[in-house]
C-alpha cells in the first residue's frame, strides 16, 4: 500500500485521503451516531431492572408475615359446610327480613362461585316490598352478619298505592372454602403399664 501511495502525485494523495476521511465519516455518520443514545437506554433498563429487582426483594421479605396472616384469617370466622351454605345463606335473608318488617317475594335460584381462593361466593337475587326505613334496617343488618351478606345490585320501585317500595336486591356472601385447620392431636409416649 505504501508503494502505491508513493507512486502518486501529490493531488491525488491529496484526493485518495480526502476520500478516505469523506469515507470515514459517511461511515461514522451511519453507524456510529445512531448508537449514540444506546447508553443512556442501557442505564435506564438497568435502573429499572435494579428497581423490579428490589421490589421482589421486599416482597419475598414480607412472606413470612403474609403466610401468617393469611393462616390467621383462614383460622377467624365462621365455617359453613358447602352443603349448608345456601341454606344457611336464604335462612339469614328470611330471618332478618321477619325482624325488619319486610316482605320477601320470591327468592330465585342461588348461584354459586368458587374462583376465589379462600372463599365461596352465593348469589341470591331476592324480591322484596317494604318502607325505606325498613329497608335500610334490612341492609344494615345483613351486613353484621360473619358470611359477609352485601349487595350486590338494588333496583327500587314504588308500588302503585305509593306507599311502600319494591326492590329487586342480588345479595351476595362469602363463605369459607376451606375449614379451618385443627390442631394437631398430641400423642403420648408414655408406656402402658
Amino acid at each position: 500500500m505504501k508503494k502505491y501511495f508513493d507512486h502518486l502525485r501529490p493531488s491525488e494523495r491529496r484526493l485518495v485521503v480526502g476520500v478516505i476521511v469523506v469515507l470515514f465519516l459517511v461511515l461514522n455518520w451511519v453507524y456510529i451516531v445512531p448508537h449514540f443514545s444506546d447508553l443512556s437506554a442501557l442505564n435506564g433498563r438497568t435502573d429499572a431492572a435494579t428497581g423490579k429487582l428490589k421490589r421482589y426483594e421486599t416482597a419475598l421479605a414480607e412472606k413470612p408475615e403474609l403466610e401468617k396472616s393469611v393462616k390467621q384469617f383462614e383460622s377467624e370466622g365462621q365455617f359453613v359446610e358447602m352443603a349448608d351454605q345456601g341454606i344457611n345463606f336464604l335462612r339469614t335473608i328470611q330471618q332478618q327480613a321477619s325482624s325488619s318488617g319486610i316482605g320477601v317475594v320470591n327468592p330465585s335460584r342461588q348461584i354459586t362461585r368458587t374462583n376465589d381462593l379462600f372463599f365461596i361466593e352465593q348469589i341470591q337475587n331476592v324480591g322484596a316490598t317494604a318502607t325505606d326505613e325498613q329497608l335500610v334496617d334490612f341492609l344494615m343488618n345483613l351486613s353484621t352478619n360473619a358470611a359477609m351478606i352485601r349487595v350486590r345490585d338494588l333496583e327500587l320501585q314504588p308500588d302503585q298505592p305509593r306507599q311502600h317500595l319494591v326492590a329487586n336486591i342480588k345479595l351476595v356472601a362469602n363463605y369459607q372454602k376451606n375449614p379451618p385447620a385443627a390442631a394437631p392431636a398430641k400423642t403420648s409416649n408414655a408406656k402402658a403399664k
